[in-house]
């Protein structure tokens, strides 16, 4: 008889799924960059976010209406403020691609957990932790290594310096685009996550999704961007940015949390940047200095010093979180 206090396994590995899921994400600058060869980047963030909230959209009203039903007026403030960080999220990400390296541009916005510990104290009265601190330390030298490489190369010198301190500089404009990005996704991710505890997962995802949505679109049509006439190549970069990033790796993060500690899936999602400047590497010829790849590594370990929390021992020695394949 199967002991009820078991966890039941998964049918499939967590990890070769989440590995799965890293690649799909990793894949959106690889899309993006491709798009950018004719679209803006406001066009293209309306156009991933509005195919994904439409493709959810069926199965969350015949399914779960009732989550909708049930939200309060302050529930809904908060679900559409959380959309509108998302889309700011997406647009200032997207449009780093413009003016950066896709390692540069993936690994800043990665920092997204570090500043969600660090807006706690503001929005959770929570006391940021030594290892937060010391994660942040830590990006702070990553993203100068990164920001160094992007418009030094191999030299420091006085005009290196002045470029550094330009933000009208491409690279500079785009690192400083990226780091937007991860303040924002913090914001998002602190305003959600109230109203998360509310819904489920296809209600909440549809609604942030169709809120960030309707913001890069209002963006959009306010900036005079046109959002047709682009060849129809230009419209499968953004169906697989919908269908892979959005939706395929974000279900698989979700579902890995079942099985996993979150701790472990955030560290593991480390991995999406290392993915990213491989595919860069193969498929755009982006060149990969080693410069950059030691601003990368030192912002990976800050974000790793900050995630991590040591497991507790439990009575009798019992083992905890232990994985399976």
């Amino acid at each position: 008889m199967q002991n009820p206090m078991q966890e039941v396994r998964p049918s499939m590995s967590p990890l070769a799924l989440l590995a799965v899921g890293i690649l799909a994400a990793s894949s959106s600058s690889i899309f993006i960059r491709f798009a950018l060869v004719e679209v803006p980047s406001l066009v293209i963030a309306s156009y991933r976010l509005a195919i994904a909230s439409l493709l959810l959209l069926p199965l969350a009203l015949a399914r779960y209406a009732s989550d909708f039903t049930r939200l309060q007026a302050r529930q809904w403030l908060q679900m559409i403020s959380a959309g509108i960080f998302l889309g700011v999220h997406f647009g200032t990400w997207i449009s780093s691609l413009e003016f950066t390296s896709v390692t540069s541009s993936v690994v800043l916005v990665q920092t997204t957990p570090i500043f969600v510990m660090l807006l706690s104290p503001l929005l959770l009265r929570e006391k940021p932790s030594t290892a937060t601190l010391l994660g942040l330390l830590l990006a702070i030298f990553g993203s100068l290594a990164i920001a160094i490489s992007d418009t030094c190369s191999l030299s420091i010198d006085r005009a290196c310096l002045l470029e550094l301190t330009n933000p009208s500089t491409n690279a500079v404009k785009g690192d400083l685009l990226a780091l937007s990005g991860a303040i924002a996704g913090a914001i998002y991710i602190m305003l959600g996550r109230a109203i998360r505890t509310s819904m489920r997962l296809i209600p909440y995802i549809t609604s942030i999704y169709a809120v960030a949505a309707l913001t890069l679109l209002s963006t959009t049509i306010y900036a005079r961007l046109p959002l047709t006439g682009y060849s129809p190549r230009m419209y499968l970069w953004f169906l697989l940015l919908a269908l892979f990033p959005q939706l395929l790796a974000h279900s698989i993060y979700n579902w890995a949390l079942r099985y996993l500690p979150a701790t472990s899936v955030s560290l593991s999602l480390l991995g999406e940047p290392v993915a990213a400047a491989i595919l860069a590497y193969l498929i755009l010829g982006e060149s990969l200095p080693v410069m950059r790849w030691v601003g990368a590594v030192i912002v990976l370990s800050g974000i790793a010093a900050a995630l991590y929390k040591p497991k507790k021992a439990l009575p009798g020695n019992t083992k905890i979180d232990k994985m399976q394949g």
